[in-house]
C-alpha cells in the first residue's frame, strides 16, 4: 500500500487545465495526484540569431522548480540538473517539430 493510499499497480489521479494562464498564446496546469507542472507556450515572429535567413524555425524551452516545489526550500537560481533538464526538453521538442515549416519563427515553452 503507498503513502496516498493507493494500489501498488493503481496510477495517481490526472486532470488536465488547459488556458490555465491568459497571457501565453497557450498554456496548461496538469496534475497527477500531487504534482503540478505548469506549462506556457509563446509564439515570436523571430527566429534564433544563427538562424537567421534560413527560413528555419526554432523551438526552445526554459525549466524551472518553483523555490518551494519540494520538502526544503531551493535556490531560484539554475543549477546543473535544471540546466540539463531545460536541454533535454528542447532537444525532445526539436525532433518532434518541423521547423522547415515554421518559416522564421520561434515557440519557447515554459
Amino acid at each position: 500500500m503507498r503513502p496516498d493510499g493507493r494500489e501498488p499497480e493503481q496510477v495517481r489521479p490526472i486532470t488536465v487545465q488547459p488556458d490555465f494562464i491568459s497571457y501565453p498564446e497557450g498554456s496548461v496546469l496538469w496534475r497527477a495526484g500531487d504534482t503540478m507542472v505548469l506549462c506556457n507556450a509563446s509564439y515570436s515572429d523571430t527566429t534564433a540569431p544563427f538562424l537567421r535567413g534560413s527560413g528555419e524555425g526554432w523551438v526552445t524551452a526554459e525549466y524551472a522548480m518553483l523555490p518551494r516545489a519540494t520538502d526544503t526550500r531551493g535556490e531560484r537560481r539554475k543549477n546543473g540538473r535544471a540546466q540539463e533538464i531545460q536541454r533535454l526538453v528542447g532537444r525532445s521538442l526539436r525532433a518532434a517539430v518541423r521547423r522547415d515549416l515554421m518559416g522564421e519563427r520561434s515557440l519557447i515553452i515554459d
